[in-house]
């Protein structure tokens, strides 16, 4: 009779390398994703130029106050509408829960310049609002006040019925993933359902919340088709201007640091505050979670809560795009607009695949590791979210070239083969940037819900011999299924509405329907832009619903 037994061969292993190298790959990663933007950053040691100088003087002031406006009054409106509706939705009964649980994420789909084209005409002087309320009051110019989208706080409402399904999305797979005992042990010690939310509910969800709302505002922070179409100056703007209308590239850089330097710093701040604070849960026993039965007021109430968010970010802009596109439409519409919906999917599904995988290894890695440099890898890693995606593709442009040309030069000398552009004139231009724009919105999702599971089940699985990749595989995955459906969710929808990146890296006669778009809105044809933007909707609209309905059936004990 043997002694040996698959824990004693198990332990046997050398665990220290299966560790070592699950760090070693996500530092490898880190690095490669973090490449454009460690060359953004390096311009912070070239000297200044009288561009930058000049405007330090005189504009960079107001580009930092609407910056900060921005992210004050988008952080409150994403945080505000995404917790309250993801709680109704998870813990009340109300006429058209079912419908809302799903549709609340359809704003995802319309991209905010969008938002910003549609309202800029709808409410103008001479849109249809205005015009109808003088024809219904006989009012003239002037007799009248009516509130300017063109400015900050218009602004700030676009981008947060934008951008709270980010919030709502990971608040909701976190209320949803909550132990039913935490909260029937405060019901039972005499808490309101209120009190509840308050004291129990919230508390445990902070990780995740916090994680949509950071992605909110990097989200913000990197737009420039919004805010430069409703004439308000950021950092961003900033940027484009000094590159494409001074051609100082040097100066675009620096802002596009600082910004970067920004962004940082709100992470670390918001880091800090939970530092000392652990947010997982302290059982595994799951069952149906408790709901409200709401009735007169209060259900009508909760129903106008979830349908204004969904109408201002989505009913409404699609129904006036729809207007204009049977009106007159794009007169392309037909086989050029397939081949534009299939290279617009086929980029987004590589880029949700792989940044997905990516962003799991590099947050896994960082939840085990000891040592500092690779959560700080981790954290670099995911700033390129917070990069508006021309400056990304500026700083992935000189490694694929200097790779390019190193490349060609040694098939010539080697075989007197010419392999051309070989990565700068494919689509892996494209898909880089995108993984490095969008692995944040993968990590945040994937911390989150790392952050849910009591790192005890990590000891656990150590004492019965098993190691990272195996822990990961068997126990970890299936309990972060929520998690991870939202971050392909996100990194899907986002990637379908990138503009900036893929109009500076797409390869010759490789168009998708974000570049169809911005190239028609930007020559004021929004009829003839509607098709692309309602093409866009309409793709993202399929996985919303899908992957929205998976993270809500992947809680352990959810009915199906």
């Amino acid at each position: 009779m043997t002694l040996s037994s698959p824990a004693i061969d198990l332990q046997a292993r050398p665990r220290r390398h299966r560790g070592s190298g699950l760090a070693l790959a996500a530092a490898i990663v880190g690095v490669l994703v973090a490449v454009p933007t460690l060359g953004v950053l390096a311009h912070l040691l070239q000297p200044s130029g009288e561009e930058w100088r000049g405007m330090v003087g005189t504009v960079l002031p107001a580009y930092l106050l609407n910056t900060l406006w921005l992210l004050v009054g988008v952080g409150a409106g994403t945080a505000f509408g995404g917790v309250v509706t993801a709680w109704l939705i998870v813990m009340c009964r109300f006429p058209g829960r079912r419908f809302f649980e799903w549709a609340l994420t359809l704003p995802l789909a319309v991209p905010a310049y969008v938002l910003a084209y549609v309202y800029a005409d709808f409410l103008q002087f001479a849109g249809p609002v205005q015009t109808a309320l003088r024809e219904l009051f006989g009012w003239q110019a002037g007799d009248y006040w009516f509130p300017d989208i063109r400015t900050p706080a218009g602004a700030i409402v676009l981008f947060s019925v934008a951008l709270y399904p980010y919030v709502y999305l990971l608040a909701r797979t976190a209320f949803v993933e909550q132990s039913v005992c935490a909260i029937d042990a405060s019901r039972t010690l005499g808490a309101s359902a209120t009190e509840t939310f308050f004291r129990v509910a919230l508390p445990l969800a902070r990780p995740a919340i916090a994680a949509g709302v950071a992605l909110a505002l990097m989200e913000t922070l990197a737009d420039f088709g919004a805010v430069a179409y409703l004439d308000v100056p950021t950092f961003t703007t900033g940027i484009y201007r000094a590159w494409f209308s001074f051609g100082d590239k040097v100066a675009a850089a620096q802002l596009a640091a600082a910004l970067l330097l920004f962004a940082l710093g709100l992470l670390l701040v918001e880091r800090a505050s939970r530092a000392s604070r652990r947010f997982h849960q302290a059982t595994q026993r799951y069952r149906a979670l408790p709901t409200f039965q709401l009735s007169g007021l209060r259900a009508a109430a909760a129903t106008l809560v979830c349908a204004v968010p969904l109408v201002v970010g989505f009913a409404l802009p699609v129904v006036i795009l729809l207007r204009f596109a049977l009106l007159s439409g794009d007169a392309q519409w037909g086989r050029r607009y397939l081949g534009l919906t299939l290279n617009s999917v086929m980029v987004a599904a590589l880029v949700a695949v792989i940044a997905v995988a990516l962003a799991t290894i590099i947050a896994y890695a960082a939840r085990g590791a000891r040592r500092a440099p690779v959560r700080w890898i981790a954290r670099l890693a995911g700033m390129g979210y917070a990069v508006p995606g021309a400056v990304i593709a500026v700083g992935i442009l000189a490694p694929l070239a200097l790779f390019d040309n190193a490349l060609d030069a040694w098939m010539r000398a080697a075989l007197g083969v010419s392999t051309g552009l070989l990565l700068t004139g494919s689509i892996v231009g494209i898909v880089y940037a995108c993984v490095v724009r969008f692995l944040a919105a993968g990590m945040q999702s994937i911390e989150a819900g790392l952050a849910r599971i009591t790192p005890g089940i990590d000891g656990a699985s150590r004492t019965l011999g098993a190691g990272p990749l195996e822990t990961l595989r068997r126990i970890h995955r299936p309990l972060l299924q929520g998690g991870l459906a939202s971050a392909a969710l996100i990194v899907f929808v986002d990637t379908m509405k990138e503009l900036p990146a893929t109009l500076m890296l797409r390869p010759f006669n490789f168009d998708t329907l974000a570049v169809q778009a911005y190239n028609l809105a930007r020559d004021e044809r929004l009829a003839e832009a509607s098709t692309a933007a309602l093409t866009i909707v309409a793709v993202g609209v399929l996985p919303i619903v899908l992957l929205t309905r998976a993270a809500l059936r992947a809680r352990p004990g959810h009915p199906r």
